[in-house]
């Protein structure tokens, strides 16, 4: 079975990689940063929480004081790189749109694969699971297609993570900031306000306030994964659930799109929108952020006609 621990397995050998190539390129405190996460990865449910947490600590005091940098990668020369686009041509994007294509394919119709006390992908965690598979396949139709080694392609997801650094991190840690948030009853003091504040009475008020809650909440914290319990808790379980009875599966789909429409307009989201520009060195560092806003925005709106229109 394809299942989460075996995913967290193969990120720990990823980050084990990327400190590996560190290590080799004598940058000991960036090791010593991406094996202290590959160990999280791989030996977190074994160790205890005081140790877990050390290990945290340990990789904020290193990245704090600038030690998690990028390394020397050997690339093609330029005219090299010129030659391989001439020749796959859009082929380059086969493996790129396999990666939705086959998550979506995977969680609908590989996830009925079963038998007697086994399952293909892990019911509990099947879009995850998918998404883990599809990517594999996708790794070796980009092997395929650049008649590229495996090596090749640990050394190009080690540059890329070096190339992000300690804002890889970001979504998981600022999810773990928004449930911190929500048992600090913070989701329970937005639903006061709200109550105390808004008439949303009316079930197309009530999404409306649900979806830009969670994209402006996405624009404070940086991530959707911080704003969901929080928002969720504080408006869309109390207002669009009980009180109008919409369908929370609806709900809780549409309303992460709708954080993550946030996520393209705030610079807090660095690995999304500030690491971009500064890999493509453009003059402006908030270019890829007035690149999306149209985008969002627009999402945004239909994000909210979609909920009202699906959810009850």
């Amino acid at each position: 079975m394809i299942s989460m621990t075996l995913l967290y397995y193969i990120a720990a050998l990823l980050f084990f990689a990327v400190a590996f190539f560190s290590f080799n390129d004598k940058r000991y405190s960036s090791a010593l940063f991406w094996c202290s996460y590959g160990l999280i990865f791989l030996l977190g449910d074994l160790m205890p929480p005081a140790l877990v947490g050390g290990l945290v600590v340990l990789m904020a005091f290193v990245a704090g004081f600038g030690g998690v940098k990028g390394g020397n990668y050997q690339t093609l020369a330029l005219q090299q790189r010129l030659d391989s686009v001439k020749r796959l041509g859009n082929k380059l994007f086969i493996p790129a749109l396999m990666i939705p294509g086959l998550t979506v394919f995977s969680a609908l119709v590989l996830v009925h694969i079963q038998g007697d006390g086994w399952s293909l992908l892990d019911a509990k965690n099947a879009t995850l699971s998918a998404l883990g598979l599809a990517a594999f396949f996708a790794v070796l139709a980009a092997l395929y297609l650049t008649k590229e080694r495996p090596q090749q392609a640990l050394k190009e997801s080690s540059r890329l993570i070096e190339a992000i650094g300690w804002a890889f991190l970001l979504p998981q840690l600022l999810a773990t900031l928004g449930l911190l948030f929500n048992q600090a009853g913070v989701g329970e003091t937005v639903s006061q306000l709200t109550s105390l504040y808004l008439n949303l009475n009316h079930p197309l008020l009530a999404v409306a306030c649900y979806a830009l809650g969670m994209a402006l909440f996405t624009v404070i914290m940086g991530n959707a994964f911080a704003a969901f319990p929080v928002i969720t808790a504080g408006i869309g379980i109390p207002l669009l659930v009980l009180q109008h009875g919409g369908d929370p599966a609806i709900m809780a789909a549409i309303g992460m799109f709708c954080g993550y429409c946030g996520t393209l307009l705030t610079p807090m989201a660095a690995n999304f929108n500030i690491v971009p520009a500064a890999l493509l060195e453009l003059p402006d560092k908030n270019a890829v952020i007035k690149a999306q806003a149209p985008t969002a925005l627009l999402l945004l709106g239909v994000n909210i006609a979609l909920m009202y229109l699906l959810m009850f």
